[in-house]
């Protein structure tokens, strides 16, 4: 039996997971992804994006099958009965009596077809981005985004948080670095709309594409005590590595009255969350596409990391900068590891990969290399934060306790204009909190393996590449 109350027909998902008897005839509607053609029958795997395998279709002799190309939509009807072979547990059997209702919904030229059944490098791809995702391997990557999401929120509601929609328009540049896109108004171009003197400020001041829900988070949480999101940011760094993008999806919680234990209970939380939501998915038929041709290696670890019941490593950022100049003679770091500089990608990812083999935390890094709303520690020297880091990606969360003395938070806001509001929530029953954030794209990468994390996004931009 299918899952009540299904809106509209069963997907090929729908049908393999609850096969109807093969006396009842069944249509699958969907795009072939690779046809093979015989004397007396013809074989056809077609696919509707709901499953990574698709579903093959056995043609008999006598029917016309001239317009069934590779990419075609089509619509078939026929009896769901068990595979003879193996590869599939059901195949959907066509014969003459299904003649007219065999229907091509859409032609495809196979001359011109951009994605063909050969391998395709990823520069292709990326040039037709339109058309990736009726790859195998792009598909399963917009499912494990789908079940991870899903995960991730059963999680937080389990946890008492509510998930928050807050604005992508900002005044607020929570990071601090300046990498914000900055929004204009286009003017008319007819001639009697069109103003003789240039457009003032929308919004009466300056707007931005923001780069972190942090801030609005935080407003949320003296009221909502635990509060998250998981929504789109924009930074207009021209980076060209395979980490950054700029425009991407950023998992952030913000909540009040957090443990005792600083900011290893930030830390534990985030554990908790990426073991209780990814050890899951480890045997999905999604991860199992994404992970074929993949480093058997670094899958074990990944999976050792998610399913382990030990704590994960954690040091302070002096300690991982004794490690790392311990190491540099040797190693030969292109940057040098100095205590008050910022770590590296090579230096994140020689602790994640080398020294611990697997995620670790680096807590209690210089406040002069942290925003101003991290909370300082007794040593007036670090603040009370962490970045994770894990194998193959580098720092995948960070996240700290939040500084909610309004004294010492003021210090650090004098050169912040439009602050007065922040500091409310510090004066009017402020209360102490924590939070993270948390590339999606970067979580995804660690998951599937995928080294780019322009692969870990239905359509990426990055400095000099917008294709639509």
């Amino acid at each position: 039996m299918f899952p009540p109350r299904l809106a509209l027909p069963p997907t090929i998902s729908h049908l393999l997971a609850h096969p109807p008897l093969p006396i009842h005839s069944t249509t699958v509607s969907g795009w072939i992804r690779s046809i093979r053609k015989q004397k007396n029958l013809a074989f056809a795997v077609i696919t509707d994006g709901s499953a990574p395998q698709g579903l093959q279709v056995v043609f008999l002799k006598g029917l016309d099958l001239q317009k069934l190309t590779n990419g075609a939509s089509v619509r078939v009807t026929g009896r769901l009965v068990q595979s003879p072979g193996s590869g599939q547990s059901h195949e959907l059997l066509v014969d003459q009596a299904d003649a007219g209702r065999v229907a091509v919904l859409g032609e495809c030229n196979p001359d011109t077809y951009p994605i063909q059944k050969q391998e395709l490098s990823i520069e292709h791809l990326r040039d037709n981005v339109h058309l990736r995702a009726r790859t195998s391997h792009i598909a399963a990557m917009l499912r494990l985004r789908d079940r991870l999401q899903r995960q991730i929120n059963s999680w937080f509601e389990e946890q008492g948080f509510c998930y928050a929609n807050t604005p992508v328009i900002t005044g607020n540049d929570a990071e601090g670095a300046g990498e914000a896109f900055r929004l204009a108004m286009v003017e008319s171009q007819h001639p009697a709309s069109a103003s003789a003197t240039p457009p003032a400020e929308f919004f009466s001041r300056p707007a931005f594409l923001t780069v972190s829900h942090q801030l609005h988070l935080e407003a949320l949480a003296t009221a909502i005590s635990r509060v998250y999101t998981l929504s789109p940011c924009f930074r207009a760094e021209k980076s060209m590595t395979g980490r950054h993008l700029a425009e991407f999806w950023m998992l952030e919680a913000e909540w009040a009255f957090p443990a005792d234990n600083g900011v290893h209970g930030v830390c534990d939380l985030t554990e908790a969350l990426l073991k209780e939501t990814t050890a899951p998915l480890l045997d999905s038929p999604d991860l199992r596409v994404l992970w074929k041709d993949g480093d058997a290696h670094k899958l074990k670890t990944l999976s050792d990391a998610v399913n382990s019941e030990k704590p994960w490593a954690r040091m302070s950022y002096s300690e991982a900068i004794e490690e790392l100049s311990k190491i540099h003679p040797s190693q030969n770091f292109v940057h040098t590891p100095v205590w008050g500089h910022a770590l590296q990608s090579e230096h994140e990812r020689w602790l994640a990969e080398t020294l611990v083999g697997g995620p670790v935390f680096v807590t209690d890094y210089p406040a002069s290399l942290k925003p101003f709303y991290m909370r300082l520690n007794s040593d007036e020297r670090t603040v009370a934060c962490f970045d994770l880091l894990v194998p193959h990606v580098g720092e995948l969360i960070g996240g700290s306790v939040r500084e909610e003395r309004v004294e010492l938070l003021s210090k650090k806001m004098e050169d912040v204009p439009g602050s007065e509001w922040y500091l409310d929530l510090r004066k009017y029953g402020g209360a102490p909190h924590a939070g993270f954030g948390m590339g999606f794209e970067r979580l995804i990468s660690w998951v599937s393996g995928v080294d780019n994390i322009r692969e870990c996004i239905p359509m990426p931009r990055w400095a000099g590449r917008m294709l639509l």
